[in-house]
């Protein structure tokens, strides 16, 4: 299956390209790449919407390169060109920031004093390139960069080596043919590495695994009910959801939003935000199954609106609930400015997981990342 083996795009180095109309952001993109990513031409404002293109620079890793319009661009298109740039910058690791000058020919003009100012306040790197210094050493000092928000372990540090780990993974009429979906990916990946045994089954066979004495059980949240009812007090339970709550976001900062549940009202409206774009089954979680939960917990009158992808809403306001996935396609930099732009709209979030958790009576530990029952 095409991707398979790729790195997905929420572990990869986001390195974004800014600067003004013709600063020469798509040639440096062209040559860093190696490839035609971006067209280039004198003409000013060429590259009207982001582009990106993966690939690998050593040592920092797997990253996303991206190209983005110019932030001086003009006119009502140009205004939302712009408002798309600075949405790149939302979820950057590492920006690059290019003018069109030799060093030290002109001072920053304001668009580009934003971007140093916006980065600052989100702890994101700024390197500087002018016209007429070398890619080569643009690639080095990349290759230096230390990310600050790098993605923490998933399950590592809750696993020893030789611990046994048994992982429900339910395969309904909503899971990928063929395939694990790619937190249980990541999830068993990760134990691997750190020499536990994972132990893959499906609801009905967890009293099997559970006579193999686990250490740990990890689920998918759709079933937590079901399994939280069948493992024992004593063995710590979690869920995929979770585990990734914990590293792509904030768990304390979901588990308080959790509490919202509690204090919606009949007309209030919830958003349910997903990172990655699919095509919606009958039996969806974030478009079916989680509202028919929420309304079933909290026998309220509820409305729901839906976002998926790159999309966000900016006005926050509007809402009473935020329910956000695992993040598992976005960076933990791009759940974390999500979560920012919640908390400051005065909108509590939670995540999809500890959602489910809390509807079915079972509260997350935001310490152990564990819940207790």
């Amino acid at each position: 299956m095409a991707g398979m083996n790729e790195t997905p795009s929420g572990n990869r180095v986001r390195i974004s390209f800014f600067g003004k109309r013709n600063a020469g952001k798509s040639t440096l993109v062209n040559a860093l790449t190696g490839q035609n990513l971006s067209i280039v031409s004198d003409v000013a404002g060429t590259t009207t919407d982001p582009v990106s293109k993966a690939m690998e620079i050593l040592p920092l890793g797997p990253c996303l390169v991206t190209d983005t319009a110019g932030l001086d661009d003009e006119g009502e298109l140009g205004l939302e060109r712009i408002r798309k740039s600075f949405a790149v910058l939302e979820k950057t690791d590492i920006a690059v920031l290019v003018y069109d000058c030799a060093r030290g020919v002109r001072a920053r003009e304001a668009c580009e004093t934003r971007v140093w100012d916006d980065c600052a306040k989100r702890g994101v790197p700024v390197l500087e390139f002018f016209r007429g210094d070398a890619v080569e050493a643009l690639k080095d000092k990349l290759a230096a960069v230390s990310i600050a928000d790098a993605q923490r372990p998933l399950a590592a540090d809750l696993a020893r080596p030789g611990d046994l780990v048994a992982l429900v993974c339910p395969q309904d009429g909503s899971a990928p043919k063929g395939r694990l979906i790619l937190p249980q990916q990541q999830v068993v990946r990760e134990l691997l590495d750190a020499h536990a045994v994972p132990v893959v089954c499906q609801v009905e066979e967890l009293p099997m695994a559970l006579a193999l004495n686990p250490a740990l059980v990890i689920t998918d949240s759709q079933v937590f009910g079901a399994v939280a009812a069948t493992v024992p007090a004593g063995v710590p339970l979690t869920s995929f959801s979770v585990l990734f709550a914990r590293a792509k976001g904030d768990l304390a900062a979901f588990c308080a939003g959790a509490a919202a549940l509690e204090t919606l009202k009949d007309g209030d409206k919830v958003l349910v935000s997903e990172g990655c774009t699919h095509r919606r089954q009958c039996g969806d979680i974030g478009s079916v199954k989680l509202p028919a939960w929420i309304r079933r917990k909290t026998g309220k009158d509820l409305m729901f609106a839906f976002s998926s992808g790159g999309d966000f809403p900016d006005d926050l306001s509007r809402y009473a609930l935020v329910v956000h996935c695992g993040g598992c396609m976005l960076t933990r930099r791009a759940v974390l400015a999500r979560i920012a732009r919640c908390e400051a709209a005065g909108v509590p979030v939670v995540n999809y997981g500890i959602c489910i958790a809390a509807c079915r009576g079972i509260r997350v530990d935001p310490v152990r990342a564990t819940v207790t029952r």
